[in-house]
């Protein structure tokens, strides 16, 4: 079976064999043929089956291959990720046609968004909010609208866009071809195909005995120690025959600590969460896809945008709260056909969140296996060389200490020193004193009431005799002790 089969046109099965999409998903082959007569549609698939193009495909081919200018077509999606990723698919299918698609979404400046609308974009991807205020600002034109797509439905509803829906529904026109699509398929859900739809199929693109998990990732459940993570991570990442690998934190400061700890045992890795500009968030994604960046930390703002067909590991840094949110994670890996690994962490506090995800998935394993970085099993389940440590380079620390120690004689002396000092440690500002160039350090050392450099000492305290002496001031006794100058009682005339 082939797009073309399907009844394709022939401008978008070229545009798609040019990327090497040839064969359609199961997804694909039960709804394109339907939706291209206008029906409406309820498509039901797990995460990373190609919903997009179900939608997609039919949408560009009813819209025409010349379209006047004009919003004729809206796609919604929950989040910024989400419509970055829908926006390019729509772009790949419609390469040969003249079809413009204009992506709306919260974050960006409104002149470019704006711009867009006002060449004429046929195709709008966007969020409810940023789309409800352009419309309220009269720069969006819904009412000609022909085709509309609800995209990961279940997931707007999680993040309380219903009014926001409704909204938008009541700007287009009546009789329109309307499309849903969701990896679950909640009551809510139901409620409203049955109020914005008419007479809509019901497309289930699985087998209902398969189960909800995906039977291409293998799925392992560990109970692991909070201060032990990062180092099983780091050894799980080091796993023969690991790609691109996507790891879940529940909070943005999770997120950016574990970004910090990876980049210092030398891993190679972005982060993606609510604290990070809209650009930034966009540079870390592009630099996930095209290779330069091979771990993506995320929090699940950003789970739905993550469509890369090749990550091979996900990592659950924390349980999710719920069954759906973990079909969500999961969903990022084992794409297109492909098989993944999943892996959860499940701290002691959360066990009971695992027994409900345990029970509505059905997985059969109540209690997660106990592991530490150490555990053989660790090693035979992910594949992960004997004898892996869980860092790539030398920590910072140690790096500049052993810097600090070969920068000659004044680095080492001042140093040394400077260990002596602190009972055989070195602090944190003395640390990053070591980092810096050796000029830097001298004076710092100075300003921070550590050692000045040799010659030093002696003219500060001839200084500070001078100045007493023009205060009027006597002298009290001043002793060297190991080339630093200690000032005795002054007593003022």
């Amino acid at each position: 079976m082939t797009f073309r089969d399907l009844g394709v046109d022939a401008d978008i099965v070229d545009a798609l064999a040019d990327k090497g999409i040839i064969e359609p998903f199961p997804i694909q082959e039960q709804t394109i043929p339907l939706a291209l007569t206008g029906q409406d549609i309820i498509g039901q698939a797990k995460t990373g089956t190609g919903k997009t193009f179900g939608f997609g495909i039919p949408l560009l081919q009813r819209i025409g291959a010349d379209p006047a200018p004009g919003v004729v077509a809206l796609i919604v999606v929950p989040t910024r990720e989400l419509a970055v990723q829908v926006t390019e698919d729509i772009e790949l299918a419609a390469s040969n046609r003249s079809t413009a698609i204009a992506s709306i979404y919260g974050g960006k400046a409104y002149e470019g968004q704006i711009e867009q609308l006002k060449a004429g974009a046929q195709v709008v991807v966007g969020t409810p909010g940023r789309l409800i205020d352009l419309m309220r600002q009269r720069l969006l034109d819904l009412s000609h609208v022909t085709e509309m797509v609800l995209d990961e439905a279940d997931k707007m509803l999680d993040l309380g866009f219903l009014s926001d829906i409704e909204t938008l529904f009541a700007k287009v026109p009546a009789v329109r071809h309307t499309m849903l699509f969701s990896a679950t398929m909640p009551g809510p859900i139901v409620t409203l195909a049955r109020r914005f739809m008419t007479r809509p199929v019901h497309i289930r693109a699985s087998d209902p005995d398969e189960g909800l998990t995906q039977a291409n990732i293998n799925h392992l459940i560990y109970r692991a120690h909070s201060l032990d993570k990062d180092e099983v991570i780091s050894r799980i990442l080091q796993a023969e025959d690991r790609g691109k690998t996507v790891i879940f934190t529940r909070t943005k400061r999770a997120a950016a600590r574990l970004v910090e700890e990876l980049g210092d045992r030398g891993f190679n890795a972005a982060a993606v969460h609510g604290d990070l500009g809209q650009e930034q968030r966009e540079r870390a994604m592009a630099a996930f896809k095209a290779g330069k960046k091979d771990v993506l930390i995320a929090t699940d703002v950003a789970a739905r945008g993550i469509d890369v067909d090749d990550v091979t590991h996900v990592i659950n840094h924390t349980i999710p709260d719920d069954e759906k949110t973990y079909l969500h994670r999961v969903g990022r890996t084992g794409r297109a056909g492909k098989t993944g690994i999943a892996v959860t962490f499940v701290d002691w506090e959360d066990l009971h969140k695992w027994a409900l995800i345990n029970k509505a998935l059905d997985f059969g394993q109540p209690e997660p296996t106990e592991t530490y970085s150490s555990s053989p099993h660790l090693y035979t389940d992910l594949n992960i060389p004997e004898g892996t440590k869980g860092r790539l380079i030398p920590s910072r620390s140690a790096t500049a200490g052993t810097g600090s120690r070969s920068q000659g004689s004044r680095g080492s002396d001042g140093a040394s020193r400077s260990r002596n000092h602190s009972g055989g440690r070195t602090t944190g500002s003395e640390t990053a004193r070591n980092d810096a160039p050796t000029g830097a350090r001298s004076s710092s050392a100075a300003t921070d009431g550590g050692e000045a450099p040799h010659g030093s000492s002696s003219s500060s305290s001839r200084r500070r005799r001078s100045r007493t002496r023009r205060r009027g001031g006597q002298q009290g006794e001043q002793t060297q002790v190991g080339g630093t100058s200690t000032q005795g009682e002054q007593t003022q005339a």
